[in-house]
This record gives C-alpha cells, structure tokens and sequence, in this order.
C-alpha cells in the first residue's frame, strides 16, 4: 500500500488540519468527514459533562447570546434545530427565528466550508432526520470542523430541539484522553455508528496528540502510557477495526 509505505511515527503539526494530515479522506463524503470529526468530539462531550454541565438545570438566552448552567455562563452559537413535528433538521444560518446575526457567526462558517468541499449535508437548508443525520451527528461535525474550541449542547423544548455550540469553556475540556478513555470511545464508535476505522483512529489520535507508528498497512502503535495496538482489516475495501490491545 503507497500510503503504508510513507508513514512510519506521526505525530501532530500545528498549523495542519487533521484533513490534510490523514490519507485518504473524502472532504465531499459524509462519512468519512464524520469519521475524522467523531473521535475528538466524543471526548470532548465527555469532558464538558464533567466540567461545563456537571448534571446542572439549563437556561439559553438567545437574547444574551449565552446559556446558563446554575450560575456559570457560556457564550454560545446557534447551530440548527430539530423539529419532531416535521422529522427533520434545519441549519441555524437559515435564520427561520430572525435570530440575531451574531449567533449564525458559526454556522455560516460551516456552511461555507460545505461549499467549499462539496458536502452536501452541510450545504441543504432542511434535512430529513434518520440515524445519521440528526441534530448530534450534524453538530459533532459542525464542531469538529469548527477552527475555534467548542462544545455543543441540546436544548429541548416541545416540538423539537435547539442545538448550540458553547465556547469559552474550560480548557479541560479540551484536554487530551488516556489510554483507557480513547479505546472505550473508539469501541463505543464501532458498536454505534457506521464509520470508517482508519480516519476515526487516525484522526482522534492526532486530535489527542499521540504519537503513533504504522506496523503494517494493517495495523498500528500508539504511544499512550502503555503501547495500543489497534488492528484492521479490509472489508468492503475499507479498513475495518477488529481488535486494540496494550503492551
């Protein structure tokens, strides 16, 4: 495989997105921008459980531009609704509420971006809900796109949902998962979601910054506390992960 044969330790470098620093990934397809975006994203959504939400009553005010969790608040964007009515997705920047334009600021970022790379789900304004497109897979990848640090957070109300992303929260948030946390979050991944196996592992792992080495092309080192072998194997023309363990 070509591109086996050029990797050997990789580690991250700043100033590249991790789109340019994995091989193979479609900026046009869903799934594997959804692969490179979900890793991170989950432990990120953890991590604001522990720091940002911390079991706590909410309360958005879009007025404010802010979302309150007891006392503390957090800037936030307006990312997209969810309507049970209608069974479908609205993005933010379609403005159907006349928010104020401030709160679209990031939504009409990714939108762009969309544009930019052909991925049509971030580029329709309306889109019908399933399994994989739904208000917590459209914001992992809004938020995982975003060149800003940010969570995001569901806002339930009768009929649907409002889906905001916060920013100025804690660093911890943010901070980099142990070996123990980072295969959990990549089994779960598997079990839950169709996804690719070599963009997820690649792409969190460079998020996490963690060094890592291709054994083979079908199987690989990283350098946590311990060493996790990751292996793959091809189905479908695809890698597919079959099995992780430490050394």
């Amino acid at each position: 495989m070509k591109w086996f044969q050029k990797k050997t330790e990789q580690q991250a470098q700043t100033g590249k997105s991790i789109f340019d620093k994995v091989n193979g990934i479609d900026k046009g397809n869903w799934q594997d921008v959804f692969s490179a975006c979900l890793g991170k994203m989950l432990a990120i959504q953890y991590a604001a459980d522990e720091w940002v939400i911390k079991d706590r009553d909410w309360n958005v005010d879009f007025s404010r531009g802010v979302i309150l969790f007891g006392s503390d608040e957090y800037p936030i964007q307006f990312i997209g609704s969810e309507s049970e009515i209608q069974n479908t997705w609205l993005w933010g920047w379609v403005n159907i509420n006349r928010l104020d334009k401030s709160l679209l600021t990031f939504g009409n970022k990714i939108r762009a971006l969309g544009k930019k790379w052909k991925l049509q789900p971030l580029i329709e304004e309306e889109i019908e809900l399933n399994d994989c497109f739904n208000g917590h897979n459209l914001s992992i990848v809004a938020c995982g796109l975003a060149d800003e640090k940010v969570c995001y957070y569901r806002c339930p109300y009768s009929g649907g949902a409002a889906f905001v992303a916060l920013s100025n929260v804690p660093e911890k948030v943010f901070a980099s998962v142990g070996v123990l946390r980072f295969t959990s979050i990549i089994m779960y991944c598997v079990e839950q979601y169709r996804i690719n196996g070599k963009i997820l592992v690649e792409s969190f792992l460079l998020w996490n910054n963690t060094p890592y080495r291709w054994e083979s092309d079908t199987q690989i080192i990283a350098h946590f506390e311990t060493d996790l072998v990751i292996t793959f194997e091809y189905i479908g023309g695809e890698l597919r992960i079959v099995s992780m363990k430490t050394l």
